[in-house]
């Protein structure tokens, strides 16, 4: 039976990391030896659109191969339940291949592309490629359907209403550091239960009602559910 109580789970790299997805940024500014701004900006699609197109083709393969861990399948279950969101900062599809029904990608998702012209011609990807000349409907060259730096984040909105409306928040791998993320947790009542499960001590000032779960993903949701969510 599912219980009435809204869950929101925020999810972050950490999530997806114990199943082989490296995470995005690193203390150089560099993702696997790219500099960030030439792979993952407006201004990089526009100078090389060769160089990005590969690098994401390698990072789809990456996510293609990988499967999803103990920790997505966790949540999963978490929805027979409860009613839940997962509102993830990932790219890849692996919430999707556990079984979670309700995600929002705040950053795109790295397995459609999309139209150059019309953001709203949002296509699947078949493969892990996608190549220069591969156009939308209206004949306009394709791009990784990922919010790059510099561009503004659609469904910041809507999180930011669900978690607003959330009776219990779980976030998971993340530091929640990078805007506008970081703000989604504003918006919950100072009332509402926080469980932060990250090996890290986040940036963010911890509430009284924030449990502080001090491991990885896989191992901290199953602390979480044995020692808080029991019934």
């Amino acid at each position: 039976m599912v219980n009435e109580q809204k869950l929101v789970v925020l999810t972050g790299a950490g999530m997806s990391a114990e199943s082989g997805i490296s995470t995005f940024r690193d203390a150089g500014g560099l993702w696997e030896g790219f500099d960030i701004m030439e792979v993952a900006s407006p201004q990089g699609w526009r100078k090389n659109r060769q160089l990005v197109l590969d690098f994401y083709n390698q990072r789809r393969k990456n996510v293609l191969d990988a499967i999803p861990n103990a920790a997505h399948y966790a949540i999963a279950e978490l929805d027979n339940k409860y009613h839940t969101t997962i509102i993830t900062q990932n790219v890849d599809n692996l919430h999707e291949r556990a079984g979670s029904k309700n995600i929002i990608h705040l950053h795109g998702e790295i397995t459609k592309s999309r139209s150059t012209v019309d953001n709203n011609l949002v296509y699947d990807i078949k493969g892990h490629e996608l190549n220069i000349g591969d156009q939308c409907e209206k004949g306009s060259q394709l791009r990784p359907h990922i919010v790059w730096f510099g561009e503004s984040v659609p469904e910041i909105f809507t999180a930011s209403e669900i978690v607003s409306e959330a009776d219990l928040v779980i976030v998971i791998g993340t530091s929640l550091a990078v805007y506008p993320a970081a703000s989604l947790l504003n918006y919950t009542d100072k009332k509402t239960p926080v469980y932060y499960i990250d090996p890290a001590i986040p940036e963010f000032k911890f509430r009284p009602n924030v449990v502080h779960i001090q491991q990885k993903a896989t191992e901290g949701v199953q602390t979480m559910i044995k020692k808080y969510m029991k019934d």
